[in-house]
């Protein structure tokens, strides 16, 4: 049974390991599919061009550059991370995209924003609500950093409802994607970990509750792929 314990230590050591591969597995893995979720989840922030933005769990930063490529974009995004290595990865790709003046990368928790209360327009989490140790936290967090009216879109891998398709999401996930990952990234333990700690994460209802007891309103879930991933936007009032 594979660890899924979600210290900031353990989780940024493991992902750590991974960062040189990690892009390249996550468009593999998706066939793609990735920078769409992201994408929608950018549009559902209705940006205007002036916001500034906070993407938590950033890793190697590709939906804080999402944010600000979008057209209308971001006019800066703050990407937060606890693991180094990615980070790392992120101020290259950054730095080669030109972006440096628009975005910035900082080492940091999600569950401690290093942000002022009510200072950003918008949050957004891309496939790292799961890796938390408390989302309830994060999420009250969130709430803290948004000015009011400012808005979240978390984009988090679900296990579909219909009984077909879920048996083969499953098997691909749990049989297909280890094998894959751990050839490509040469790491047993990152992809045991990612199978194991989509089982263990909140139901999408489960997780609505979350963000309503952390106040935040309007609450809507968009279910994407034949139910695979989940599109949660909400606003603080």
């Amino acid at each position: 049974m594979p660890d899924v314990s979600k210290s900031p230590d353990r989780i940024a050591r493991m992902f750590d390991a991974i960062a040189g591969r990690y892009d390249l597995l996550n468009h593999l893995l998706s066939a793609g599919i990735d920078r769409r979720w992201r994408r929608r989840a950018i549009r559902a922030l209705s940006l205007v061009g002036r916001e500034r933005v906070v993407d938590l769990c950033t890793g190697t930063g590709d939906l804080a550059i999402a944010a600000v490529r979008a057209r209308p974009g971001a006019a800066h995004a703050v990407g937060v991370d606890f693991a180094a290595a990615m980070l790392h990865v992120g101020r290259d790709k950054i730095r080669r995209s030109g972006l440096e003046r628009r975005i910035a990368l900082v080492r940091g928790d999600a569950t401690r924003i290093p942000v002022r209360d009510t200072s950003v327009d918008a949050v957004t989490v891309g496939f790292g609500i799961r890796n938390v140790a408390d989302p309830a936290t994060a999420s009250r967090e969130m709430f803290r950093v948004l000015k009011p009216g400012g808005r979240i879109a978390i984009v988090e891998f679900a296990v579909p409802s219909t009984p077909v398709i879920s048996g083969l999401y499953l098997w691909y996930l749990h049989h297909v994607l280890p094998r894959i990952g751990r050839a490509l990234s040469r790491h047993d333990a990152a992809y045991g970990y990612l199978p194991a700690s989509i089982d263990a994460f909140a139901t999408p209802a489960d997780f609505v509750k979350t963000l309503r007891q952390a106040g935040f309103r309007d609450i809507s879930t968009v279910r994407m792929t034949f139910g695979s991933v989940c599109l949660y936007v909400a606003r603080r009032g």
